[in-house]
């Protein structure tokens, strides 16, 4: 899958706006999904990423939160595939700026809508494709 043009999203994030879609898409969305986007967004709030990453962030949540994507989310299974893309492809991107500490933040979250399986296939297998 080619990964769409994503920046021009990044008007649509907002913390509230993130919080708020993936706690309603958690479940159907799965857990890699839910990681993937956790780390971003508690990566975008260190201090320790450039300037550039955190625009790639923006705009990889932006896309996720958009209603106007290439495949709407409203279509099961494949209308999140797209957002999986996008957030794989930053998170490959800004890998190197994350630490440990903010993995551990995602999991922590992560245990709010997954049990102990599903969160370790999530770190586990984050970068293989769905």
């Amino acid at each position: 899958m080619d990964i769409p043009d994503f920046m021009n999203h990044s008007s649509y994030f907002s913390a509230n706006d993130f919080l708020e879609k993936i706690s309603t898409v958690a479940k159907r969305a799965g857990s890699k999904f839910v990681y993937a986007a956790l780390i971003l967004y508690y990566t975008l709030q260190s201090d320790r990423v450039s300037k550039r990453d955190k625009a790639l962030i923006i705009g990889a949540l932006g896309y996720m939160i958009s209603p106007f994507d290439v495949l709407p989310d409203a279509y099961p299974i494949v209308g999140l595939s797209d957002d999986m893309a996008v957030l794989l492809f930053v998170l490959r991107r800004v890998w190197t700026s994350i630490d440990p500490e903010i993995q551990l933040k995602a999991k922590e979250k992560l245990a709010r809508w997954f049990d102990e399986d599903e969160m370790e296939e999530a770190a586990d297998h984050l970068f293989e494709e769905e």
